[in-house]
Protein backbone atom coordinates (compact mmCIF):
# COMPACT_ATOMS: atom_id res chain seq x y z
CA UNK A 1 0.00 0.00 0.00
CA UNK A 2 1.18 3.35 -1.09
CA UNK A 3 1.66 6.42 1.56
CA UNK A 4 -1.55 7.92 -0.17
CA UNK A 5 -3.57 5.42 0.18
CA UNK A 6 -2.60 4.36 3.76
CA UNK A 7 -3.35 8.09 4.86
CA UNK A 8 -6.49 8.25 2.93
CA UNK A 9 -8.31 6.32 5.77
CA UNK A 10 -7.17 8.37 8.86
CA UNK A 11 -7.89 11.61 6.64
CA UNK A 12 -11.46 9.73 5.58
CA UNK A 13 -12.32 9.58 8.80
CA UNK A 14 -12.06 13.33 10.25
CA UNK A 15 -14.20 14.34 7.01
CA UNK A 16 -16.13 11.75 7.69
CA UNK A 17 -16.97 13.41 11.19
CA UNK A 18 -17.01 16.89 9.72
CA UNK A 19 -20.01 16.07 7.58
CA UNK A 20 -22.05 13.92 10.35
CA UNK A 21 -21.73 17.34 12.25
CA UNK A 22 -24.42 19.53 9.63
CA UNK A 23 -25.84 16.22 8.27
CA UNK A 24 -27.85 15.66 11.35
CA UNK A 25 -28.72 19.43 11.39
CA UNK A 26 -29.55 20.19 7.78
CA UNK A 27 -32.12 22.85 8.04
CA UNK A 28 -30.36 25.01 10.56
CA UNK A 29 -27.53 24.44 8.09
CA UNK A 30 -29.74 25.97 5.35
CA UNK A 31 -30.72 28.71 7.45
CA UNK A 32 -27.63 29.77 8.40
CA UNK A 33 -26.31 29.89 4.77
CA UNK A 34 -28.67 31.59 3.87
CA UNK A 35 -28.50 34.41 6.32
CA UNK A 36 -24.82 34.43 5.78
CA UNK A 37 -25.51 35.35 1.78
CA UNK A 38 -28.24 38.14 2.19
CA UNK A 39 -25.41 39.47 4.69
CA UNK A 40 -22.18 39.05 2.08
CA UNK A 41 -24.31 40.52 -0.38
CA UNK A 42 -26.55 43.11 0.72
CA UNK A 43 -24.02 46.03 -0.53
CA UNK A 44 -24.10 44.78 -3.96
CA UNK A 45 -26.64 46.22 -6.86
CA UNK A 46 -28.67 43.18 -6.29
CA UNK A 47 -28.80 43.15 -2.44
CA UNK A 48 -29.65 46.50 -3.24
CA UNK A 49 -32.88 45.96 -5.66
CA UNK A 50 -34.13 43.40 -3.34
CA UNK A 51 -33.29 45.40 -0.09
CA UNK A 52 -31.33 42.52 1.55
CA UNK A 53 -30.55 44.63 4.31
CA UNK A 54 -34.21 44.14 5.45
CA UNK A 55 -34.57 40.07 5.40
CA UNK A 56 -34.60 38.75 8.77
CA UNK A 57 -36.20 35.33 7.77
CA UNK A 58 -37.07 33.13 4.72
CA UNK A 59 -40.87 34.78 4.18
CA UNK A 60 -38.62 37.98 3.81
CA UNK A 61 -36.52 36.88 1.24
CA UNK A 62 -39.44 34.75 -0.61
CA UNK A 63 -41.11 38.57 -0.73
CA UNK A 64 -38.59 39.93 -1.91
CA UNK A 65 -36.64 37.70 -4.72
CA UNK A 66 -38.64 36.36 -7.16
CA UNK A 67 -37.42 32.97 -9.00
CA UNK A 68 -36.06 33.71 -11.98
CA UNK A 69 -34.14 31.61 -15.04
CA UNK A 70 -30.66 32.49 -16.42
CA UNK A 71 -32.66 34.55 -18.94
CA UNK A 72 -34.58 36.24 -16.34
CA UNK A 73 -31.45 37.26 -14.53
CA UNK A 74 -29.62 38.05 -17.34
CA UNK A 75 -29.46 41.89 -17.00
CA UNK A 76 -27.66 41.43 -13.71
CA UNK A 77 -25.40 38.51 -15.31
CA UNK A 78 -24.36 41.06 -18.52
CA UNK A 79 -23.39 43.68 -16.25
CA UNK A 80 -21.16 40.94 -14.15
CA UNK A 81 -19.70 39.38 -17.89
CA UNK A 82 -18.90 42.78 -18.68
CA UNK A 83 -16.36 43.24 -16.15
CA UNK A 84 -18.55 45.51 -13.33
CA UNK A 85 -18.07 44.05 -9.70
CA UNK A 86 -20.77 43.97 -6.94
CA UNK A 87 -23.42 43.21 -8.86
CA UNK A 88 -24.81 40.04 -7.87
CA UNK A 89 -22.12 38.88 -5.53
CA UNK A 90 -19.30 40.65 -3.78
CA UNK A 91 -16.09 41.71 -6.50
CA UNK A 92 -15.88 40.13 -9.27
CA UNK A 93 -16.29 35.93 -9.88
CA UNK A 94 -12.97 34.44 -10.33
CA UNK A 95 -14.47 32.26 -13.44
CA UNK A 96 -16.87 32.20 -15.40
CA UNK A 97 -18.14 28.28 -16.61
CA UNK A 98 -19.40 28.47 -20.47
CA UNK A 99 -22.44 26.48 -21.04
CA UNK A 100 -25.29 25.93 -23.56
CA UNK A 101 -28.68 26.87 -23.22
CA UNK A 102 -31.65 25.89 -25.48
CA UNK A 103 -33.14 29.00 -25.09
CA UNK A 104 -30.41 31.55 -23.89
CA UNK A 105 -27.49 30.31 -26.09
CA UNK A 106 -23.87 30.42 -24.66
CA UNK A 107 -24.44 30.75 -20.94
CA UNK A 108 -21.72 32.49 -18.66
CA UNK A 109 -22.38 31.04 -15.06
CA UNK A 110 -20.30 33.30 -12.37
CA UNK A 111 -17.62 30.84 -10.22
CA UNK A 112 -16.67 32.83 -7.45
CA UNK A 113 -13.37 32.88 -4.58
CA UNK A 114 -15.90 31.70 -2.22
CA UNK A 115 -17.93 28.95 -4.55
CA UNK A 116 -14.79 26.97 -6.39
CA UNK A 117 -13.42 25.37 -3.69
CA UNK A 118 -16.74 23.44 -2.96
CA UNK A 119 -16.87 22.31 -5.93
CA UNK A 120 -13.12 21.05 -5.33
CA UNK A 121 -14.35 19.75 -1.72
CA UNK A 122 -17.36 17.85 -3.19
CA UNK A 123 -15.46 15.86 -5.50
CA UNK A 124 -12.98 15.26 -2.76
CA UNK A 125 -15.16 14.20 -0.08
CA UNK A 126 -17.56 12.09 -2.58
CA UNK A 127 -14.27 9.62 -2.76
CA UNK A 128 -13.37 9.83 1.01
CA UNK A 129 -16.51 8.83 2.05
CA UNK A 130 -16.45 5.71 0.19
CA UNK A 131 -12.95 5.36 1.59
CA UNK A 132 -14.55 5.21 4.67
CA UNK A 133 -17.38 3.21 4.54
CA UNK A 134 -15.82 0.52 2.26
CA UNK A 135 -11.88 0.73 3.72
CA UNK A 136 -11.47 0.33 0.19
CA UNK A 137 -8.01 2.21 -0.68
CA UNK A 138 -6.45 0.31 -3.83
CA UNK A 139 -7.55 2.88 -6.53
CA UNK A 140 -5.58 5.67 -4.83
CA UNK A 141 -2.74 4.53 -5.98
CA UNK A 142 -3.72 3.07 -9.33
CA UNK A 143 -4.24 5.67 -12.22
CA UNK A 144 -7.77 7.84 -12.49
CA UNK A 145 -9.14 8.89 -15.57
CA UNK A 146 -11.32 12.11 -15.76
CA UNK A 147 -13.35 12.04 -19.09
CA UNK A 148 -14.17 15.86 -19.45
CA UNK A 149 -13.50 18.62 -21.59
CA UNK A 150 -10.62 21.29 -22.39
CA UNK A 151 -8.84 22.28 -19.81
CA UNK A 152 -8.03 25.42 -22.21
CA UNK A 153 -9.45 28.18 -20.60
CA UNK A 154 -9.80 32.22 -22.00
CA UNK A 155 -10.40 35.49 -21.04
CA UNK A 156 -13.33 37.95 -20.66
CA UNK A 157 -12.78 41.16 -19.02
CA UNK A 158 -9.93 40.07 -17.44
CA UNK A 159 -12.13 36.69 -16.21
CA UNK A 160 -10.80 33.16 -17.39
CA UNK A 161 -13.99 30.92 -18.93
CA UNK A 162 -14.07 27.35 -19.35
CA UNK A 163 -16.46 24.71 -19.21
CA UNK A 164 -17.03 23.16 -15.59
CA UNK A 165 -14.88 20.57 -15.89
CA UNK A 166 -12.34 21.91 -17.87
CA UNK A 167 -11.90 24.48 -14.64
CA UNK A 168 -11.68 22.25 -12.16
CA UNK A 169 -8.68 20.46 -14.05
CA UNK A 170 -6.67 22.84 -13.35
CA UNK A 171 -7.55 22.78 -9.91
CA UNK A 172 -7.47 19.32 -8.95
CA UNK A 173 -4.89 18.64 -6.30
CA UNK A 174 -1.00 18.36 -6.44
CA UNK A 175 -0.95 15.19 -5.43
CA UNK A 176 -3.60 13.65 -7.32
CA UNK A 177 -1.75 15.44 -10.59
CA UNK A 178 0.64 12.05 -10.74
CA UNK A 179 -1.94 9.35 -10.70
CA UNK A 180 -4.39 11.33 -13.17
CA UNK A 181 -5.03 11.01 -16.81
CA UNK A 182 -5.37 11.47 -19.82
CA UNK A 183 -2.13 14.40 -20.39
CA UNK A 184 -3.24 17.60 -20.65
CA UNK A 185 -2.71 17.80 -24.17
CA UNK A 186 -5.20 15.12 -25.01
CA UNK A 187 -7.66 16.59 -22.76
CA UNK A 188 -7.13 19.79 -24.90
CA UNK A 189 -8.56 18.10 -27.67
CA UNK A 190 -11.45 19.43 -28.91
CA UNK A 191 -12.98 16.81 -31.31
CA UNK A 192 -14.30 14.25 -29.16
CA UNK A 193 -13.30 11.01 -31.84
CA UNK A 194 -10.08 12.31 -31.96
CA UNK A 195 -9.63 12.80 -28.12
CA UNK A 196 -11.57 9.43 -27.45
CA UNK A 197 -8.48 7.89 -29.55
CA UNK A 198 -5.85 9.56 -27.60
CA UNK A 199 -7.30 8.72 -24.60
CA UNK A 200 -7.39 4.91 -25.45
CA UNK A 201 -3.47 5.21 -26.51
CA UNK A 202 -2.72 6.52 -22.94
CA UNK A 203 -4.25 4.37 -21.12
CA UNK A 204 -4.58 1.29 -22.45
CA UNK A 205 -1.31 -0.17 -20.82
CA UNK A 206 -1.54 1.91 -17.65
CA UNK A 207 -3.30 0.21 -14.53
CA UNK A 208 -6.43 2.46 -14.38
CA UNK A 209 -8.35 1.56 -10.95
CA UNK A 210 -10.91 4.79 -11.36
CA UNK A 211 -12.79 5.59 -13.90
CA UNK A 212 -14.94 8.89 -14.24
CA UNK A 213 -17.60 10.53 -16.66
CA UNK A 214 -20.67 11.03 -18.39
CA UNK A 215 -22.19 7.10 -18.98
CA UNK A 216 -22.70 7.41 -22.57
CA UNK A 217 -19.40 8.58 -22.86
CA UNK A 218 -17.50 6.01 -20.83
CA UNK A 219 -19.47 3.44 -22.82
CA UNK A 220 -17.69 5.16 -25.84
CA UNK A 221 -14.38 5.06 -24.06
CA UNK A 222 -15.01 1.23 -23.37
CA UNK A 223 -15.85 0.07 -26.78
CA UNK A 224 -12.49 1.81 -28.21
CA UNK A 225 -10.76 0.38 -25.66
CA UNK A 226 -12.29 -3.21 -27.07
CA UNK A 227 -11.63 -2.81 -30.62
CA UNK A 228 -7.72 -1.80 -29.62
CA UNK A 229 -7.85 -4.60 -27.62
CA UNK A 230 -9.04 -7.23 -29.96
CA UNK A 231 -12.47 -7.95 -28.03
CA UNK A 232 -11.09 -7.82 -24.44
CA UNK A 233 -13.72 -6.81 -21.75
CA UNK A 234 -12.27 -3.79 -19.59
CA UNK A 235 -11.64 -6.07 -16.58
CA UNK A 236 -9.16 -7.74 -18.50
CA UNK A 237 -7.74 -4.89 -20.18
CA UNK A 238 -7.44 -2.73 -16.52
CA UNK A 239 -7.44 -5.78 -13.98
CA UNK A 240 -7.44 -3.61 -11.05
CA UNK A 241 -10.27 -1.60 -12.04
CA UNK A 242 -12.55 -1.05 -9.08
CA UNK A 243 -14.66 2.23 -8.73
CA UNK A 244 -17.09 4.40 -11.27
CA UNK A 245 -17.64 7.66 -10.82
CA UNK A 246 -20.42 9.24 -12.60
CA UNK A 247 -23.10 11.79 -13.11
CA UNK A 248 -24.87 14.28 -15.36
CA UNK A 249 -27.41 11.25 -16.29
CA UNK A 250 -29.55 8.17 -15.08
CA UNK A 251 -27.46 5.76 -14.76
CA UNK A 252 -29.51 2.74 -15.09
CA UNK A 253 -30.46 2.72 -18.82
CA UNK A 254 -26.66 2.55 -18.95
CA UNK A 255 -25.60 0.23 -16.34
CA UNK A 256 -26.20 -3.23 -17.91
CA UNK A 257 -24.19 -2.38 -21.26
CA UNK A 258 -21.12 -0.59 -18.89
CA UNK A 259 -21.79 -3.57 -16.68
CA UNK A 260 -21.50 -6.06 -19.81
CA UNK A 261 -18.24 -4.53 -21.14
CA UNK A 262 -16.84 -4.22 -17.62
CA UNK A 263 -17.54 -7.94 -17.21
CA UNK A 264 -18.03 -7.25 -13.90
CA UNK A 265 -19.52 -5.36 -11.28
CA UNK A 266 -17.94 -2.83 -9.66
CA UNK A 267 -18.21 -0.14 -6.73
CA UNK A 268 -19.53 2.80 -8.64
CA UNK A 269 -20.29 6.04 -6.84
CA UNK A 270 -23.17 9.28 -8.17
CA UNK A 271 -22.25 12.64 -8.46
CA UNK A 272 -24.26 15.77 -8.80
CA UNK A 273 -22.36 18.25 -9.49
CA UNK A 274 -23.48 21.58 -11.74
CA UNK A 275 -21.80 24.79 -13.00
CA UNK A 276 -23.49 26.74 -10.28
CA UNK A 277 -22.66 24.24 -7.51
CA UNK A 278 -21.74 20.81 -6.36
CA UNK A 279 -25.32 19.52 -5.28
CA UNK A 280 -25.39 16.32 -3.98
CA UNK A 281 -23.37 12.73 -4.54
CA UNK A 282 -24.17 9.38 -3.31
CA UNK A 283 -22.67 8.35 0.12
CA UNK A 284 -23.15 4.94 0.91
CA UNK A 285 -23.35 1.84 -1.32
CA UNK A 286 -26.30 0.46 0.07
CA UNK A 287 -28.34 3.11 -0.74
CA UNK A 288 -28.69 5.18 -4.39
CA UNK A 289 -30.25 8.50 -2.75
CA UNK A 290 -27.90 11.36 -3.15
CA UNK A 291 -26.96 13.23 -0.14
CA UNK A 292 -28.04 16.90 -0.20
CA UNK A 293 -24.92 19.16 0.46
CA UNK A 294 -26.74 21.47 2.68
CA UNK A 295 -23.46 23.12 4.39
CA UNK A 296 -22.20 23.57 0.72
CA UNK A 297 -22.32 27.56 0.39
CA UNK A 298 -25.82 27.30 -1.08
CA UNK A 299 -29.69 27.55 -0.24
CA UNK A 300 -31.97 25.22 -1.57
CA UNK A 301 -36.28 26.03 -2.43
CA UNK A 302 -38.38 23.54 -3.70
CA UNK A 303 -41.07 23.88 -5.75
CA UNK A 304 -43.72 21.38 -6.52
CA UNK A 305 -43.52 20.50 -10.31
CA UNK A 306 -46.96 20.61 -11.16
CA UNK A 307 -46.79 24.25 -9.48
CA UNK A 308 -43.17 25.61 -11.66
CA UNK A 309 -45.78 27.28 -14.29
CA UNK A 310 -48.62 28.91 -11.84
CA UNK A 311 -48.12 32.55 -11.64
CA UNK A 312 -47.69 32.42 -7.65
CA UNK A 313 -45.88 28.60 -7.02
CA UNK A 314 -45.28 27.51 -3.38
CA UNK A 315 -41.68 27.82 -2.41
CA UNK A 316 -40.61 25.76 0.37
CA UNK A 317 -37.36 25.35 2.30
CA UNK A 318 -34.81 22.47 2.89
CA UNK A 319 -37.83 21.76 6.37
CA UNK A 320 -40.77 22.21 4.26
CA UNK A 321 -40.22 19.13 1.67
CA UNK A 322 -41.85 15.93 1.67
CA UNK A 323 -41.09 12.40 0.41
CA UNK A 324 -41.69 10.92 -3.02
CA UNK A 325 -42.66 14.70 -4.46
CA UNK A 326 -41.75 15.80 -7.42
CA UNK A 327 -40.02 19.25 -6.86
CA UNK A 328 -37.95 21.96 -9.14
CA UNK A 329 -35.04 22.84 -7.25
CA UNK A 330 -33.78 26.65 -6.99
CA UNK A 331 -30.57 27.75 -5.89
CA UNK A 332 -29.17 30.39 -3.77
CA UNK A 333 -25.63 30.71 -3.98
CA UNK A 334 -22.37 31.94 -2.64
CA UNK A 335 -21.32 33.24 -6.73
CA UNK A 336 -24.42 35.52 -6.37
CA UNK A 337 -27.01 33.50 -8.09
CA UNK A 338 -30.58 34.25 -6.59
CA UNK A 339 -33.48 32.66 -7.04
CA UNK A 340 -32.33 30.90 -9.64
CA UNK A 341 -34.28 28.46 -11.76
CA UNK A 342 -31.46 25.33 -12.20
CA UNK A 343 -34.16 23.19 -14.65
CA UNK A 344 -33.32 20.21 -12.64
CA UNK A 345 -36.18 17.81 -11.06
CA UNK A 346 -35.29 16.21 -7.59
CA UNK A 347 -37.58 14.07 -5.15
CA UNK A 348 -36.57 12.98 -1.43
CA UNK A 349 -36.30 9.49 -0.83
CA UNK A 350 -35.16 9.82 3.12
CA UNK A 351 -35.39 12.99 5.39
CA UNK A 352 -32.91 11.59 7.89
CA UNK A 353 -30.47 12.65 5.94
CA UNK A 354 -31.48 14.81 3.33
CA UNK A 355 -31.12 12.68 0.12
CA UNK A 356 -32.68 13.27 -3.23
CA UNK A 357 -33.04 11.33 -6.65
CA UNK A 358 -32.85 13.72 -9.74
CA UNK A 359 -36.05 12.49 -11.52
CA UNK A 360 -35.65 14.81 -14.60
CA UNK A 361 -35.53 18.24 -16.27
CA UNK A 362 -38.68 21.01 -15.69
CA UNK A 363 -38.55 21.41 -19.71
CA UNK A 364 -38.03 17.86 -20.45
CA UNK A 365 -41.53 16.61 -20.17
CA UNK A 366 -44.54 15.16 -22.99
CA UNK A 367 -48.15 17.35 -22.45
CA UNK A 368 -49.17 17.39 -25.54
CA UNK A 369 -52.71 16.42 -23.96
CA UNK A 370 -52.28 17.33 -20.34
CA UNK A 371 -50.53 14.22 -19.19
CA UNK A 372 -46.75 16.24 -18.47
CA UNK A 373 -45.40 12.75 -18.35
CA UNK A 374 -41.79 13.21 -16.63
CA UNK A 375 -38.21 11.82 -17.72
CA UNK A 376 -38.59 9.47 -14.53
CA UNK A 377 -41.82 7.99 -15.26
CA UNK A 378 -40.19 6.66 -19.18
CA UNK A 379 -37.23 5.53 -17.71
CA UNK A 380 -39.43 3.30 -14.93
CA UNK A 381 -41.36 2.06 -17.74
CA UNK A 382 -38.94 1.25 -20.02
CA UNK A 383 -36.40 -0.15 -17.80
CA UNK A 384 -38.57 -2.48 -15.28
CA UNK A 385 -39.85 -4.34 -18.42
CA UNK A 386 -36.59 -4.64 -20.07
CA UNK A 387 -35.16 -5.83 -16.96
CA UNK A 388 -37.86 -8.43 -16.30
CA UNK A 389 -37.77 -9.11 -20.63
CA UNK A 390 -33.98 -9.28 -21.02
CA UNK A 391 -33.63 -6.82 -23.30
CA UNK A 392 -31.03 -4.27 -23.53
CA UNK A 393 -31.25 -0.94 -24.40
CA UNK A 394 -28.21 1.48 -25.07
CA UNK A 395 -30.66 5.23 -25.32
CA UNK A 396 -34.13 6.09 -26.40
CA UNK A 397 -35.71 9.14 -26.72
CA UNK A 398 -39.83 9.66 -25.95
CA UNK A 399 -41.74 12.23 -28.30
CA UNK A 400 -45.58 13.23 -29.39
CA UNK A 401 -46.79 12.42 -32.13
CA UNK A 402 -49.87 14.77 -32.98
CA UNK A 403 -49.87 14.66 -37.02
CA UNK A 404 -51.20 11.35 -37.82
CA UNK A 405 -53.38 10.34 -40.57
CA UNK A 406 -57.06 11.16 -40.79
CA UNK A 407 -59.03 8.62 -37.74
CA UNK A 408 -56.08 7.42 -36.46
CA UNK A 409 -55.35 8.60 -32.60
CA UNK A 410 -51.64 10.87 -31.80
CA UNK A 411 -49.66 8.60 -29.43
CA UNK A 412 -46.54 8.91 -27.89
CA UNK A 413 -43.54 7.84 -29.61
CA UNK A 414 -40.76 5.95 -28.69
CA UNK A 415 -36.83 6.00 -30.64
CA UNK A 416 -34.81 3.29 -28.93
CA UNK A 417 -31.53 1.90 -29.34
CA UNK A 418 -31.27 -1.56 -28.50
CA UNK A 419 -28.39 -3.54 -27.23
CA UNK A 420 -30.44 -6.89 -27.08
CA UNK A 421 -33.72 -6.34 -28.81
CA UNK A 422 -37.23 -8.06 -27.57
CA UNK A 423 -38.11 -11.27 -29.58
CA UNK A 424 -41.56 -9.60 -29.95
CA UNK A 425 -42.16 -5.88 -30.34
CA UNK A 426 -45.72 -5.65 -29.68
CA UNK A 427 -45.32 -7.82 -26.66
CA UNK A 428 -42.43 -5.67 -25.19
CA UNK A 429 -44.44 -1.84 -26.43
CA UNK A 430 -47.45 -3.30 -24.85
CA UNK A 431 -45.80 -4.16 -21.69
CA UNK A 432 -44.32 -0.56 -21.41
CA UNK A 433 -47.30 1.34 -21.89
CA UNK A 434 -49.21 -0.66 -18.94
CA UNK A 435 -45.94 0.54 -17.48
CA UNK A 436 -46.38 4.17 -18.33
CA UNK A 437 -50.02 4.21 -17.37
CA UNK A 438 -50.28 2.78 -14.06
CA UNK A 439 -47.23 5.43 -13.18
CA UNK A 440 -49.19 8.34 -14.62
CA UNK A 441 -52.52 8.40 -14.62
CA UNK A 442 -53.73 11.51 -16.80
CA UNK A 443 -51.40 9.21 -19.40
CA UNK A 444 -53.63 5.96 -18.12
CA UNK A 445 -57.25 8.76 -18.71
CA UNK A 446 -55.82 9.51 -22.02
CA UNK A 447 -55.58 6.00 -22.99
CA UNK A 448 -59.00 4.80 -21.38
CA UNK A 449 -60.83 7.81 -23.08
CA UNK A 450 -59.53 7.40 -26.49
CA UNK A 451 -57.72 10.68 -26.33
CA UNK A 452 -54.44 9.10 -27.31
CA UNK A 453 -53.76 5.49 -28.55
CA UNK A 454 -50.75 3.19 -27.23
CA UNK A 455 -47.40 4.23 -27.60
CA UNK A 456 -45.46 3.02 -30.89
CA UNK A 457 -41.91 2.20 -30.52
CA UNK A 458 -39.61 2.57 -33.17
CA UNK A 459 -36.29 0.71 -33.23
CA UNK A 460 -32.74 2.60 -34.00
CA UNK A 461 -29.70 1.26 -36.11
CA UNK A 462 -26.56 0.96 -33.66
CA UNK A 463 -24.92 3.66 -33.31
CA UNK A 464 -27.22 6.05 -34.52
CA UNK A 465 -27.49 8.57 -30.94
CA UNK A 466 -23.72 8.50 -31.79
CA UNK A 467 -24.45 9.51 -34.82
CA UNK A 468 -27.53 11.87 -34.44
CA UNK A 469 -25.01 13.70 -31.62
CA UNK A 470 -22.12 13.95 -34.00
CA UNK A 471 -24.26 16.10 -36.66
CA UNK A 472 -25.45 18.04 -33.63
CA UNK A 473 -21.95 18.82 -33.22
CA UNK A 474 -22.80 17.86 -29.78
CA UNK A 475 -20.49 14.36 -29.69
CA UNK A 476 -18.98 13.88 -26.03
CA UNK A 477 -17.92 16.11 -23.11
CA UNK A 478 -20.60 16.84 -20.87
CA UNK A 479 -23.18 16.77 -23.88
CA UNK A 480 -26.65 14.44 -23.19
CA UNK A 481 -29.68 13.68 -25.00
CA UNK A 482 -32.65 14.62 -23.89
CA UNK A 483 -35.26 11.82 -22.55
CA UNK A 484 -38.21 13.20 -23.53
CA UNK A 485 -39.41 16.52 -25.33
CA UNK A 486 -42.56 18.26 -26.21
CA UNK A 487 -41.70 18.59 -29.43
CA UNK A 488 -40.49 16.93 -32.45
CA UNK A 489 -36.84 18.34 -33.39
CA UNK A 490 -35.10 15.07 -31.84
CA UNK A 491 -37.82 12.98 -33.12
CA UNK A 492 -37.86 14.24 -36.73
CA UNK A 493 -34.22 14.40 -36.60
CA UNK A 494 -33.70 10.44 -35.41
CA UNK A 495 -36.54 9.19 -38.12
CA UNK A 496 -33.59 8.72 -40.74
CA UNK A 497 -31.90 6.12 -37.87
CA UNK A 498 -34.80 3.61 -38.27
CA UNK A 499 -33.94 0.22 -38.50
CA UNK A 500 -37.06 -1.27 -41.22
CA UNK A 501 -39.98 0.19 -42.36
CA UNK A 502 -42.37 -1.98 -40.94
CA UNK A 503 -41.39 -0.69 -37.36
CA UNK A 504 -44.78 1.08 -37.01
CA UNK A 505 -46.71 -2.44 -37.27
CA UNK A 506 -43.72 -4.08 -35.04
CA UNK A 507 -44.14 -1.47 -32.42
CA UNK A 508 -47.42 -0.84 -31.98
CA UNK A 509 -48.50 -1.42 -28.12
Amino acid sequence: MGLKAALSKPFAALVVKGINKWKGNAVKAQHDILKKLVKSAKHTSFGKDHKFASIKTYEDFKKLVPIKDYEELRPYIDRVVAGEKDVMWKGKPQYFAKTSGTTSGVKYIPISAESMPEHIKAARNALLTYVHETGKVKFIDGKMIFLQGSPIMSKKNGINVGRLSGIVANLVPAYLQKNRLPSYLTNCIEDWEEKIDAIVDETIDQDMTLISGIPPWVQMYFDRLSERSGGKRIKDVFPNFELFVYGGVNYEPYRAKIEASIGKKIDSIETYPASEGFIAYQDTQDDKGLLLLANAGMFYEFVPADEFYNDNPTRLSLGEVELVTNYALILNTNAGLWGYVIGDTVKFVSKNPYKIMVTGRIKHFISAFGEHVIGEEVEHALLSVANEEGVGITEFTVAPQVSTPAGELPYHEWFIEFSVPPSDMVSFSKKVDDALQKKNIYYFDLIEGKILQPLIIRSLQKDAFVNYMRTQGKLGGQNKVPRLSNDRKIADDLLGFITRHDDEEQGRA
